[in-house]
């Protein structure tokens, strides 16, 4: 795709809106849903929307691996320092940002049965899902996987964290809770769980076992994503759970 034509003079099929209503938002890249907010370039001559949502990517991921980090923090008056990104432009793509930070932070009430790992995701996400050192956390379920609460266990570094099984099971029995989830989150995005992450998750399942309180999942967030280990791994099946 040519990003210095106007997006009107792309085939029907190349530009970011029709693609979106066809094949739905997660089909376009990050610069192309840049450009539907943008809704023009730089003009005539120019960049077009997309080619200009492709220059601020670049611009704030001069210094960053990760220009998606730098975008989750951006100021307006950053924004307006890129040659084409004015007062409207940086106030409807800061106005944006906002929204999907609220959407992915609402917290399900008390009381939601937690039925699927996205549920549970969607609890701790206000915890875990942005932060900048690795949090671990518990989900606290009753009988019914009815959601009672949740807690931060421990907070590590920017790349580890410890947790405990002692730790993490005590606090569930003090709450009352006889189901449990963990999660924890990797501040890089990666969501590939490290040998580490693995041990832990067989020693709480041992736990889990002796103890007589299932744990049902071990999740890994990180840059708006998660990972069930429970859905990627055969552990539950050398420690039955008994849900």
């Amino acid at each position: 795709m040519t990003y210095n034509l106007r997006i009107i003079d792309l085939p029907s099929t190349e530009r970011p809106r029709e693609r979106l209503l066809s094949h739905g938002a997660r089909s376009l890249s990050t610069a192309e849903l840049i450009a539907i907010l943008l809704g023009t370039g730089q003009g005539a001559g120019k960049l077009s929307a997309v080619g200009l949502g492709q220059h601020i990517l670049k611009t704030l991921g001069e210094h960053q691996r990760d220009p998606l980090a730098v975008l989750r923090e951006v100021s307006a008056h950053e924004l307006m320092q890129i040659p084409g990104v004015g007062p409207a432009k940086a106030t409807t793509i800061l106005a944006a940002i906002e929204l999907g930070k609220r959407v992915l932070q609402a917290r399900p009430a008390e009381g939601t049965v937690i039925d699927d790992p996205a549920v549970a995701a969607a609890v701790l996400s206000a915890d875990l899902m942005w932060q900048s050192q690795e949090r671990f956390a518990i989900l606290l379920l009753d009988i019914k996987h009815r959601l009672m609460g949740t807690q931060i266990i421990t907070i590590g570094t920017a790349t580890e964290t410890l947790a405990h099984p002692r730790d993490i099971f005590r606090a569930v029995i003090r709450q009352g809770a006889v189901r449990v989830i963990v999660a924890h989150n990797h501040p890089s995005g990666n969501l590939e769980a490290s040998p580490e992450d693995l041990a832990l998750t067989r020693q709480l399942l041992a736990g889990a076992q002796f103890l007589g309180i299932p744990l049902l999942d071990h999740l890994i967030l990180g840059n708006g994503d998660y990972l069930s280990l429970r859905q990627t791994t055969r552990l539950w099946q050398e420690f039955p759970q008994g849900d």
